[in-house]
């Protein structure tokens, strides 16, 4: 066989179907980015020979070099600071904040500067960058390793803010974050990294910011969003053994939120529960209740829900299944509401 049909029989085979989770998604987006586009450089905390906490960027410093990864020095301002530089000179710099909680010392670079920028120049200068933030509990993680800080983010004006549920999205939401010209957070569930999907890459889903029905259901409507959308799968499957028929609706994007998948599927069930990790008080679920309330008021037989994690500080591993939503947790808040479904 010729070098030219090798090479062509190598290419197929690593664009066949195969099995990849989450993790693997996420490491092949940022590589066929990088090689789509040399503009894109990747650092963090050990993101370099040992591929992350997570391996998700494993194997790109040796594919890449030095010059395009490489690990940087244990200071988030640091790290987004220097990529709002690279980013207003040309570059396209994805960052990885390792944990949820270690991304809080970077807090005012993204929320005055990251943010801002677009805005404070007149629409002059873009900041094409990426903000990567392994987020939320259930791997046996403390407290700064388990965090849900979506709320903060989302509530700033200037930020995309998404996170996906599944290695499909995962890649595609992705490759859409780094072609960008405005910065993303891209959120991602650290208990969905091993999920596993049979993908053909490139795979590309539904644009980052728009929201999906996930399964079809006719008596009310769960709203997840990374790691809660398995939750809000898992308790619709136990749900329909007791003739409820509940529709599932991934978020994918927190902010921009789309209020004309979500409305729809609120205004066809008429009920509507929200399920996130956060604490409950000011958490992102309470946005989601007031502006599909505000909307679609007439169309409500109940008041929307929320099932969240409590109003703690992240607990310890052997308590964090108690803080967590489970299926169970979103069945029982549903059989609070009156129902008459003759």
């Amino acid at each position: 066989m010729s070098t030219a049909a090798t090479e062509r029989a190598a290419d197929a085979a690593a664009s066949a179907p195969q099995p990849l989770t989450m993790a693997g998604a996420l490491n092949a987006a940022l590589r066929d980015a990088m090689e789509a586009d040399d503009r894109v450089v990747v650092y963090g905390e050990d993101v370099g020979p040992l591929g992350g906490v997570f391996r998700v960027t494993d194997g790109l410093q040796a594919r890449f070099g030095d010059e395009r990864v490489w690990d940087s020095p244990l200071a988030e301002s640091g790290i987004v600071g220097t990529a709002v530089g690279m980013a207003m000179y040309g570059l396209r710099p994805v960052v990885e904040m390792q944990f949820d909680a270690f991304s809080y010392p970077a807090f005012e670079q993204i929320v005055s500067h990251v943010a801002k920028m677009r805005n404070r120049t007149k629409g002059h200068v873009s900041l094409p960058m990426v903000i990567r933030i392994p987020c939320a509990g259930a791997i046996g993680g403390v407290e700064h390793h388990s965090d849900s800080s979506e709320a903060y983010w989302a509530a700033t004006p200037g930020l995309t803010v998404v996170m996906p549920s599944n290695p499909a999205d995962a890649y595609s939401m992705l490759r859409e974050a780094i072609e960008s010209d405005d910065p993303v957070v891209f959120m991602e569930p650290k208990s969905r990294y091993w999920s596993k999907a049979t993908l053909e890459l490139p795979v590309r889903t539904e644009p980052m910011d728009r929201a999906q029905v996930v399964r079809e259901g006719s008596d009310v409507t769960l709203i997840g969003y990374g790691p809660t959308v398995r939750t809000a799968l898992d308790a619709a499957a136990a749900a329909e053994a007791e003739g409820l028929s509940i529709e599932v609706v991934d978020l994918r994007s927190l902010s921009p939120f789309d209020d004309e998948t979500v409305g729809a599927s609120v205004r066809k069930t008429s009920r509507a529960a929200v399920i996130h990790e956060a604490a409950q008080f000011g958490g992102y679920g309470a946005e989601v209740a007031a502006r599909l309330t505000e909307r679609n008021f007439f169309h409500l037989a109940a008041p929307i829900l929320r099932i969240t994690g409590w109003d703690i500080p992240y607990p310890s591993p052997k308590l964090e299944e108690h803080h967590l939503p489970t299926p169970d947790r979103v069945l029982d808040a549903l059989a609070s509401w009156e129902w008459d479904l003759a």
